[in-house]
């Protein structure tokens, strides 16, 4: 495999049949040149081939979520390494079954393949819709899933599902709750394109939960308050975030929200992810917290609902569980949360559509 010297990793086992090296590359060469092949196989299949080449790299792109996606190359050792991780931590032998239900386009999906080559268990495909669970009857022991996801198939997780790793998205106190009975092991994950998937996991449900560091990775504090990630077997240099956190240690730590977020009301910063987690517990609708221009705080905070899931709101009402200048000082609605294709809210596109809705 070229310059990438770990040729041990080119087998793979998809649905219970396993191919190695030159058979498995005609195998999806053959598949791609199928008539009406549904475009989340052939993400699958392309995203194999590219691991096969003799590039020692992957070509990846951000999510979009904070502005334009942005094409990064992955090193290939560093994928593997990143896979060695989870796999180490959730103890996936080679006797396990993981679910694919996760779009091979973007890192999520490519490194549950990585993890199936690494680890040699059965990886199971399936199409990346929002009730994946509907489609497999088989035993899981591993899956990665949006929170949407999740929520869509809490009647389907019962014994079928061991542990269940989710990214793409905070994991609202509503969901959260609902997960508490199940049997099923919930993780929440923190980690980017740039760091190969996730770098800290936290279990869902756990009182005061820290995201803590998977192995060999550490972790810093810039002056803005953003973590700065050290892992030398997944990134060549320290990786410095945009992620305001709250440390408990150098390993553990509590995620508070984005540095480009951040609402300057009045000379107060406000971080719309903190105010978002405190009133999950009593708005029922999907929402956003954002600001819009104001002639006397510079910026006033809002609340953004979408005007199909509108509901009666008393912002007084919602106040009592917010600080002060935490407040949201109106009620906006708009048609639909501006999102990636990965599911992530644009923020910052969103304060555009209500700044403009607002004029």
């Amino acid at each position: 495999m070229g310059n990438f010297t770990l040729k041990k990793y080119d087998s793979i086992k998809l649905d219970g049949v396993v191919r190695q090296g030159e058979e498995l590359c005609f195998f999806c060469t053959d598949e791609l040149a199928k008539p009406n092949i549904p475009e989340w196989q052939q993400a699958i299949y392309r995203f194999i081939l590219e691991w096969l080449s003799t590039d020692n790299f992957i070509t990846a792109h951000t999510s979009g979520s904070t502005g334009e996606p942005k094409e990064i190359r992955l090193q290939k050792k560093h994928m593997v390494a990143s896979a060695q991780k989870t796999i180490q931590h959730f103890n996936l032998s080679a006797d396990k079954t993981a679910l694919l239900c996760l779009s091979a386009n973007y890192i999520a999906g490519k490194m549950m393949l990585v993890r199936a080559m690494v680890g040699g268990f059965n990886l199971l495909l399936t199409e990346p819709t929002g009730a994946p669970l509907k489609q497999t009857a088989e035993h899981i022991d591993f899956a990665a899933m949006v929170p949407l996801q999740v929520f869509n198939s809490l009647n389907d997780f019962g014994h079928k599902v061991k542990n269940v790793i989710i990214g793409g998205g905070a994991v609202s106190s509503e969901l959260s709750k609902k997960l508490q009975d199940l049997p099923t092991r919930f993780f929440e994950t923190y980690g980017m394109t740039e760091t190969v998937s996730h770098v800290a996991v936290k279990i869902v449900g756990e009182e005061k939960a820290y995201f803590k560091a998977m192995s060999n990775v550490f972790f810093e504090m810039d002056s803005k308050g953003c973590i700065i990630i050290n892992a030398p077997d997944i990134a060549d240099d320290r990786i410095i975030t945009n992620d305001l956190v709250q440390f408990k240690s150098k390993n553990e730590f509590v995620f508070l929200g984005r540095y480009d977020n951040v609402i300057n009301s009045g000379g107060v910063k406000i971080i719309p992810e903190e105010v978002e987690r405190k009133l999950s517990n009593v708005v029922e609708v999907p929402f956003l917290i954002s600001a819009v221009p104001d002639e006397k705080l510079g910026e006033k905070v809002v609340l953004v609902v979408e005007k199909t899931s509108e509901m009666r709101l008393n912002l007084s009402e919602l106040s009592d569980c917010l600080l002060p200048y935490q407040r949201p000082k109106a009620i906006i609605s708009i048609e639909q949360f501006p999102i990636t294709e990965s599911g992530k809210i644009k923020r910052a596109e969103l304060k555009k559509m209500i700044a403009e809705e607002c004029h």
